[in-house]
């Protein structure tokens, strides 16, 4: 597609040459060597800066010819035996050249601005996902599939060391295998070094491996200076110096994850010792109505003025209120189970 392009500015600035040539004949018999040249270097100039090194080199070797075989005499020869057509073609070719490569440089430094700004943008959409990602039950889950998505990643997996195991969590739409020896390796190197490298921009501890024909980048996930994990991350290119600002956004992300679930959990145990509580006061109270039943009707069982219509009526009485205690020894058993863990509250 570039290329396509250098050729359809070269064939115009070509056709801006004829034009110059065509005029200048037409005005004068004998155009003016120096104005003529002055055009041709402005066309030069215009052209030079729109396209790469060779096809300004083209267009202005090509424009040195017309300048010599059209506008200087003797007319419609070619020859550069005369010293001002060898200066006309260094000055051309020179101004094709300085001219290709300044504007290349321009070019260059303004795409690298653009990609720069873009993976800012993608960082902040990502900050922002953060915050609702984290408080989710499945929050690493979703934040491998969400940094997949924002910065257009074939593969993601952030892994988590736990002992000597890793917790893999993958996104994006390839699934590969990671080799834990590789992960465990690049996690010695980021906690045995902090240095920094000015030219890359990045900390130590950066791996790359090829898996199944895609290469994959490793990065350690740190916040502050403690390495807490690995960034694994595929597809396209990424510099080194944006995939560790995202590596720290990823941990701190990570960090929250964590310390909100301990906060969920510390929650539901705060809920289940305070339902404890409340359960053993109710049942407290609920133990002594029945056993001071019992404890009246067995006093009036054996009381001597009793007749046996208020003994039957009394040991009625007392067996309603064990039935009372029964169901109330079952409830003590159910909250029994509630030291096993904590109670599953609806959020």
């Amino acid at each position: 597609m570039a290329g396509s392009r250098d050729f359809a500015i070269g064939a115009a600035g070509i056709g801006a040459v004829a034009a110059v040539v065509t005029v200048l004949r037409a005005l004068q018999s004998t155009p003016n060597p120096a104005i003529s040249a002055l055009l041709l270097l402005l066309v030069i100039l215009v052209t030079a800066t729109a396209v790469r090194v060779r096809v300004a080199i083209a267009v202005s070797v090509i424009t040195t010819l017309a300048f010599n075989f059209f506008l200087l005499p003797p007319f419609y020869t070619l020859t550069l035996a005369d010293p001002q057509n060898w200066v006309a073609l260094f000055v051309f070719l020179v101004v094709a050249v300085i001219a290709s490569q300044l504007s290349a440089a321009v070019r260059s430094r303004a795409l690298e601005a653009v990609g720069r700004r873009n993976e800012l943008a993608r960082l902040f959409d990502l900050s922002r996902d953060v915050l609702v990602i984290t408080d989710s039950r499945e929050a690493i889950s979703l934040l491998a599939r969400s940094i997949a998505r924002r910065f257009d990643l074939e593969f993601v997996a952030l892994a988590l060391p736990r002992g000597h195991e890793w917790d893999v969590f993958e996104g994006g739409a390839r699934t590969l295998p990671l080799d834990t020896r590789q992960l465990s390796t690049a996690f010695a190197a980021a906690q045995a070094s902090l240095e920094f490298d000015a030219h890359a921009g990045t900390y130590a501890g950066h791996r790359a491996l090829t898996i199944e024909g895609l290469m994959v980048r490793l990065v350690p996930l740190r916040v502050g200076t403690k390495p807490t994990g690995i960034l694994a991350a595929g597809g396209r290119s990424i510099e080194p110096g944006t995939l560790d600002t995202l590596a720290g956004v990823v941990a701190i992300a990570i960090e929250r994850a964590h310390f909100l679930e301990e906060r969920r959990e510390a929650e539901l145990t705060r809920q289940s010792e305070a339902l404890k509580a409340t359960l053993l006061a109710s049942l407290g109270h609920d133990l002594r109505t029945p056993l001071t039943a019992i404890r009246v009707a067995a006093t009036n069982v054996k009381a001597s003025w009793a007749s046996e219509g208020d003994r039957i009526e009394q040991s009625d009485l007392i067996l309603t209120e064990v039935e009372r205690l029964t169901r109330l020894f079952q409830n003590i058993l159910e909250m029994a189970r509630i030291d096993a863990g904590p109670i599953a509250t609806e959020s």
